[in-house]
This record gives C-alpha cells, structure tokens and sequence, in this order.
C-alpha cells in the first residue's frame, strides 16, 4: 500500500532518495554506511554531492543504481525515479533502467573504455542496446554525440580507440557514453579528479551545458568544492553516512551553516586573498565501525558541546539551506 502511495505522486523530481540506510552486516556486527539520506534533484537541475573519502557520497550513488557490492544492501527508506520506486526492483529490471534511464560517468575513463574496440564501436553498441535503432542509425547518433561533447573531426575520430585520445578527450567520450540512450539521470562520480585543470574547467562546463539543453538531471559525486561551486545548482554536503547540510550552491557558499562545511569552504585557495594557511579540519574521516555517538563530527568541531556528544542532530531549516547542526535548531550545543 505505501509504495503505490509513493508512486501515485506526481514525479517533480527525477530522483527523490528518502531516508536511505545502507548497512554492510558483518561477524562483529552491523556497519551503516548510510544513515537516513535524503535528498531529490529536478529535471535540468546539478545536485552535488561532497564530502571527504568514506563521506558515503559515492555510496548514495552505488545505492541508486543498486550497484552495491555484498554483503551491502539496502536495509530501509525508498529510491524513486521519476515517480518510481527502483530500490525493490529484481536486477533484471535494474538492468534495464541502468543506461537507459540512468546514465553514469565515472572517475576514470578507462574503466569505461574498452581499449580493444574504437569508441564508434563502443557508442554504437551502447545504442542499440537501450534504442530500438539499426547500426547505420546508431553510428549516425554516436557522431553527433562526439560532436555534442566537443570531439573534434567526430566522423574520423568515430574509428579511433581510446588509447588515440587525450584523458580529457576520453572523459567526453564516457559522457557520450553515459547520454546515448537519452536517460533521465546521470550519475556522475569524481568525474573531473584525474584531469588538469583546464581541462576540469571545460568537462564541468561541459556537463552544465548538456543538462540544460537535454534536461537531464545530474548527481555530480566530488570531494571538491570548487568544482561544486562553479558547476551544480544545489549542494547536499555528506559527513560519515549522514546529510550535515544541503542547500542552493550560493547559499551554501555565502554563508555555510555546518562547521564541516566552513571547514571545506575554507580549504578553497581564493585568488587575490592573502593568507598564510588555508583552513585545516583536524583529525580524520570515523571508520565505519567508530562512528562516534551523538553529532559524527563532534570530535573534529570547534565549537562541540556536551549535546553534541550525545543527541544526532536533524537537518533543519536555516535561511534557504538545511543544516543539522544543534547551534540552529533553537537549542545550545
């Protein structure tokens, strides 16, 4: 009964995740790698997703795509895709939807790649598996997909294979890959970490042109906050499994409402400041199997008190962002 209450509504968002916990069952117990995720991205919008390693933003994306490694599941909450439940659904049918409707963009092109067949090979395969179109249709769309992402000379650049082009032209040539079906969202993890940064500047570019001329929803997956602040339309910034704030990038920037947040801020260099150091966060991401009780990040926080020891907080609203943090819900820390 509750999931044809979930799909009966109307689908504004592309992807909606609603309280998602993810837990890895082990001989010694139960570790959560996501504790009570939330978080939904319109069509045409860039939500992006940071946080340091082992934040679990990656994994909210594993989640999505039902691509977690076993023993991981999903132990509660519920993942829609344009009004759709997909987290109960068999893996046949997730076959289906993963490429079709779900595209995905990866860290390093060449675990998409396959260096024995040409990129024309690969695009055109990609097509027709999702696209009810002949192999002369589909190597006509691959080109004007390479054209699309800005290979140069894409009818002769079709044949080429992937050690031929450049690492900046091999990440166009994944988000080729992850756009040809046409697919309602696209998932995409670190997908600028292993470029310059000129070329970074051109694939965030990139991706922010191509989701609002197809309307495509994005999840731009980083641990860099200058990429979040150049490219997405909203950030969720993830600590230990759990959402500390999300809100519109410019807000977010502005004026960031977490203390993890002012301390990702303030590890950005700005040009023309003058200052001795950038901000430090002291300490380290908890494992998994240390999670500390109460706020996660209490025993890295300036500002901790004894709340913070022993009450988890709650995303609560504070000007156009969300923090949850106990220095905004009306109490003391």
């Amino acid at each position: 009964m509750a999931d044809a209450a979930l799909a009966a509504r109307p689908a504004e968002h592309v992807l909606e995740v609603r309280d998602l916990v993810v837990e890895f069952p082990g001989r010694h117990g139960t570790l959560r790698a996501l504790d009570g995720v939330s978080l939904s991205i319109r069509p045409g919008e860039i939500l992006g997703v940071v946080g340091e390693s082992g934040a679990g933003k990656s994994m909210t994306g594993l989640a999505v795509q039902q691509l977690l490694e076993p023993p991981g599941r999903i132990a509660s909450g519920a993942v829609l895709l344009d009004g759709q439940r997909i987290d109960n659904l068999p893996e046949s049918a997730m076959t289906r939807i993963r490429g079709r409707q779900i595209g995905a963009i990866f860290q390093d092109p060449l675990t998409s790649l396959n260096p024995l067949f040409t990129v024309g090979q690969q695009l055109v395969e990609t097509i027709r598996l999702h696209l009810p179109v002949s192999r002369a249709q589909a190597r006509l769309r691959a080109i004007d997909l390479l054209a699309e992402v800005g290979i140069p000379a894409p009818t002769e650049r079709v044949d080429s294979y992937p050690h031929q082009f450049s690492g900046g032209m091999r990440q166009r040539v994944v988000i080729a890959l992850a756009l040809a079906a046409r697919p309602k969202l696209v998932i995409a993890d670190e997908p600028t970490t292993a470029l310059d940064v000129s070329i970074q500047a051109q694939i965030t570019a990139l991706l922010r042109r191509l989701c609002k001329e197809h309307g495509t929803a994005v999840m731009l997956v980083t641990h860099d906050m200058g990429v979040i602040a150049e490219t997405a339309d909203r950030v969720a910034v993830m600590y230990a499994g759990r959402l500390v704030e999300i809100g519109p990038v410019a807000d977010v920037v502005a004026a960031p409402q977490h203390p993890y947040t002012r301390g990702l801020m303030g590890s950005i260099p700005a040009l023309g400041a003058r200052v001795q150091r950038l901000t430090q966060i002291d300490g380290a991401m908890p494992r998994l199997s240390a999670i500390p009780p109460g706020c996660a990040f209490n025993p890295r926080c300036p500002h901790a008190g004894p709340r913070c020891h022993i009450e988890v907080p709650h995303l609560v609203p504070v000007g156009a962002s969300r923090a949850a943090c106990h220095l905004h819900d009306g109490g003391v820390a």
